[in-house]
C-alpha cells in the first residue's frame, strides 16, 4: 500500500481490515444540488464512501468535482470518479488539484465509454493520457508534490486512488496483466463490475494471490440488489464483464416478488464474500433500482451487529488465511 495517513473514512476501514461497502450515484442532469442531495442522503451513515460518476454512459450531467464537492458538504464521503475520454492532461491536471483544494481524496480513476454509447454520438473523444497514465499522475502529485514534467505544484494532495477491473473465472493461462499495471501505476483499491457468482469471486481472488495482486490492493467486488430477471439479463447483456449466473436469473423468475428477492440475494453475497480472504468489500450500483441500496445496506449492518447471517444464506468456506483459499480452489 502506498505511504500516508488515513484520512478518510474509506482508507481508514480498509486499512484497518473492516469490510468497507461503497455505493455509487449518478448526478442527474440539474443544477438544482437538492437533486444530487435528495438521492444521496439514504446513504448518509450507511455506505463508506458514494461513488460519483464522470459522464456515465457518455451522458452530460452535474460535473464530478461539483457533485463530490456538495456530498462532502452533505456529510457523505465521495470517491470522485475521473475517466481519460473528455479531458486532455492539463485539465485532468488541474482537476485533481481543484480535488485536493476541495479536501476530495478518493479518486477512482477509469477510461469512460466511447461518445459512440451516449446521446452525443458526433461528441469528440480525447484520451490524451490512458488510465495507467492518469494514476501515475496522481500517484506523483500525492507522493512527489509535482506534475510528471517536473512542476511543483503547492500544497498536500492525500489521494486515495482507485481503478477498476472485470472479475473472470481464470482459465489455467491468465495472468492479471492489465490489473497489475494500474497497482504499478498507483492504485490502491480496486472496485469490481458485477460479479454475482462466489464461487468466480473465490477463483479470481486464488490468481491474484498466486500473483501478489491481492496482497497489494484492497479489492471490492461490484454487486448489485437486483429489481428483476428482466433487469438481471439487461445488466449481464449492456455491461460488458458482469457475471450473474443463470441459476440466479431463474431464482428471480420464481419469486413472487422479484425485488424482494433481488435484495435477499444481494445480502447472502454480500455475507458470503465477507467471509472470503482477498474480499475488503463490496461495491453496490443499482441500475434503475437506486432506493435498494441504503436498504441492503442497512439489513446488513443490523444483520452484522447482531452476529446473525440472514435464514437460508449459503455459508462460505471456514478460510482461515490467504493460503487456504489457494489450497480450496
Amino acid at each position: 500500500m502506498a505511504p500516508g495517513a488515513a484520512s478518510g473514512v474509506l482508507e481508514r476501514r480498509l486499512r484497518a481490515g473492516e469490510f468497507a461497502i461503497t455505493a455509487e450515484i449518478t448526478p442527474a442532469l440539474s443544477a438544482d444540488p437538492q437533486n444530487l442531495i435528495e438521492r444521496a442522503a439514504p446513504l448518509r451513515g450507511l455506505a463508506d464512501a458514494v461513488n460519483i460518476t464522470d459522464g456515465a454512459g457518455a451522458r452530460a450531467h452535474l460535473d464530478v468535482l461539483s457533485a463530490a464537492t456538495l456530498l462532502a458538504d452533505a456529510g457523505l464521503e465521495p470517491v470522485l470518479q475521473l475517466t481519460c475520454r473528455d479531458r486532455n492532461r492539463i485539465a485532468l491536471q488541474s482537476l485533481l488539484i481543484g480535488a485536493a483544494a476541495l479536501g476530495v481524496r478518493n479518486v477512482l480513476v477509469l477510461r469512460g465509454d466511447e461518445p459512440s454509447a451516449g446521446d452525443q454520438p458526433e461528441a469528440k473523444a480525447v484520451f490524451d493520457l490512458d488510465t495507467n497514465s492518469l494514476l501515475a499522475t496522481a500517484a506523483r502529485l500525492r507522493d512527489r508534490g509535482e506534475l510528471p514534467h517536473g512542476r511543483a505544484v503547492g500544497g498536500s494532495m492525500d489521494f486515495f486512488l482507485g481503478a477498476a477491473d472485470s472479475p473472470i473465472d481464470p482459465p489455467p493461462d491468465w495472468r492479471p496483466t492489465h490489473l497489475q499495471r494500474k497497482l504499478d501505476a498507483g492504485a490502491q483499491f480496486i472496485q469490481t463490475q458485477f460479479c454475482m457468482d462466489a464461487a468466480v469471486v473465490r477463483r479470481y481472488l486464488a490468481r491474484l494471490v498466486e500473483h501478489g495482486i491481492a496482497q497489494r490492493a484492497y479489492l471490492l467486488i461490484g454487486l448489485a440488489p437486483l429489481a428483476s430477471a428482466r433487469s438481471a439479463h439487461w445488466i449481464r447483456d449492456r455491461l460488458y464483464g458482469s457475471i450473474i449466473p443463470d441459476a440466479l436469473i431463474r431464482r428471480l423468475e420464481g419469486a413472487a416478488d422479484q425485488r424482494a428477492e433481488g435484495q435477499r440475494i444481494c445480502l447472502e453475497l454480500m455475507q458470503e464474500l465477507k467471509d472470503i480472504p482477498g474480499v475488503a468489500g463490496v461495491h453496490l450500483m443499482a441500475p434503475f433500482h437506486d432506493s435498494a441500496v441504503p436498504q441492503v445496506i442497512a439489513e446488513f449492518r443490523a444483520l452484522g451487529a447482531a452476529g446473525n447471517r440472514i435464514a437460508g444464506a449459503p455459508r462460505a468456506p471456514d478460510h482461515r488465511d490467504i493460503a487456504a483459499l489457494k489450497e480450496s480452489t
